[in-house]
């Protein structure tokens, strides 16, 4: 039975939830009302069409069909990294269709997900399919700043027996690297002729932008100008009454994929250290200069490390903030499921302190590998298989999802098609339309299969 294709008779009322869901902007690492809002909408329309909700905390909650012991769910989350600049439509924060392909901030992370799957159960619903255990869909409104949200929602719910987050790629993803997110810090900023500098707004992804404010000469301003123009990415001059700002331009990159952004900020820390000589940058600039520079696979930091399984640790340097009240920067680190996380940590934290500077851990997810022969991963090959006439491949991922958190009952599963460029946490994050909708079948077959599993 093709059951997935039963989704697309509520294509206006999807679309028109998305729109919905899009507009508010729950950008949880700055407003975490705005993200209990997002949380709370979802949970409204799944009320209206007939299911039962919990809302715990305003951080997650659920909507349930069906009754029995056993639980399958699939994990969602309806917050947002920060839209950022240069989006090629009007409102990044809306649901715009534009050559073949639907934009916004979390259409494909992870918003437009989460309502297909609501819509997944209003389909099961819909047809009379009485599942044999209870559907969930759980929803998180914390998950870009640390996944916190499940944490707390498992401390009052039980953990599902099977379970999919569609927060990645397709096929299936059943390895997923280590997480490790820190801030590295001084008690006062001690540069001379670096007075300000400020990147990024996520610790988990590339900074497309940096802005940093100098004391020079004419003559270092001259140089600098030169330097700069020999040198990847834009660099603008601004004359202000507090000195020489420069305003870089690189290009943004989820953090699990560092190589494939260019770093605003530490290409613009290069250039200043190359020109001024890193002393006068202050100790964070020239630990970040000296440790990381433009590498992004730990090396100047004695950490770099890769196995077969999930590949090569990465390292991201995200924000920056550097002013007379404060001098810090968080750096994220995707290390091997093999590798030793401790380890990594107490060589970032000494090589820190080589230059005076703290070590503070925000973040760690401990990495995920699932059995190839697990009866969720046959149970997504058969739905895949049934929607697109395709095999799915397993793979390993630098991302981290939901999926780590179920204590090895699920994986992660789309909503990416691997020749799609969804650009997520980057200007244009976007799917082609016809891709959605296939990604919208899979998960309605998904979920019948497990509703009968």
């Amino acid at each position: 039975m093709d059951f997935g294709k039963t989704i697309l008779k509520d294509k206006e009322a999807i679309l028109h939830d998305l729109d919905e869901l899009l507009r508010i902007r729950s950008v949880s690492s700055s407003d975490t009302a705005a993200a209990s809002q997002a949380l709370a909408y979802i949970l409204h329309r799944a009320e209206e069409m007939g299911f039962a909700t919990k809302n715990i905390d305003g951080i997650a909650g659920h909507a349930e069909y069906g009754e029995g012991e056993k639980i399958a769910a699939v994990l969602a989350h309806v917050d947002v990294v920060p839209a950022g600049e240069g989006w090629c439509v009007e409102e990044p924060y809306a649901l715009t269709e534009k050559d073949g392909r639907y934009y916004g901030r979390g259409i494909v992370d992870d918003k437009g997900p989460a309502i297909v799957a609501l819509y997944c159960l209003k389909a099961l619903k819909d047809a009379g399919i009485r599942p044999n255990k209870r559907l969930r869909v759980i929803f998180g409104a914390a998950e870009e700043v640390g996944m916190d949200d499940m944490t707390v929602y498992f401390r009052h719910e039980p953990m599902p027996d099977m379970a999919f987050t569609p927060d990645s790629e397709y096929g299936i993803c059943c390895c997923e690297k280590g997480i490790l997110q820190l801030e590295v810090y001084a008690p006062r900023h001690d540069g001379t002729t670096l007075t300000e500098f400020h990147a990024g707004h996520a610790t988990n992804a590339v900074p497309a932008k940096a802005y940093a404010l100098v004391d020079c000469t004419e003559n270092e301003d001259h140089q600098l100008r030169r330097f700069a123009d020999a040198k990847p990415g834009r660099y603008d001059f601004i004359y202000t009454m507090d000195g020489l700002q420069i305003a870089a331009t690189g290009k943004a990159a989820h953090a699990s994929i560092p190589e494939q952004g260019l770093n605003a900020a530490m290409h613009l820390i290069r250039i200043l250290a190359a020109n001024f000589g890193q002393l006068v940058l202050g100790s964070l600039c020239s630990f970040l200069d000296d440790a990381i520079g433009l590498e992004t696979d730990g090396t100047s930091m004695g950490i770099a490390c890769k196995d077969k399984e999930s590949g090569a640790l990465s390292i991201n340097v995200g924000t920056i903030e550097i002013d007379e009240r404060a001098s810090r920067a968080t750096i994220d680190v995707r290390y091997p499921v093999t590798a030793d996380s401790e380890a990594i940590f107490r060589k970032i934290r000494m090589r820190a302190s080589y230059d005076g500077l703290m070590t503070k851990l925000l973040n760690h997810e401990p990495p995920l590998s699932m059995s190839a022969d697990a009866p969720i991963v046959h149970l997504l090959q058969e739905a895949y298989r049934t929607i697109t006439g395709e095999e799915a491949e397993l793979y390993s991922t630098g991302g981290g999802t939901y999926a780590r958190t179920l204590k090895n009952t699920g994986v992660a599963f789309g909503p990416v098609f691997k020749d799609d460029p969804a650009k997520i946490h980057e200007p244009d994050e976007s799917i082609r339309v016809e891709y959605f909708w296939r990604h919208a079948q899979i998960c309605a077959e998904a979920l019948y299969r497990m509703s009968i599993a």
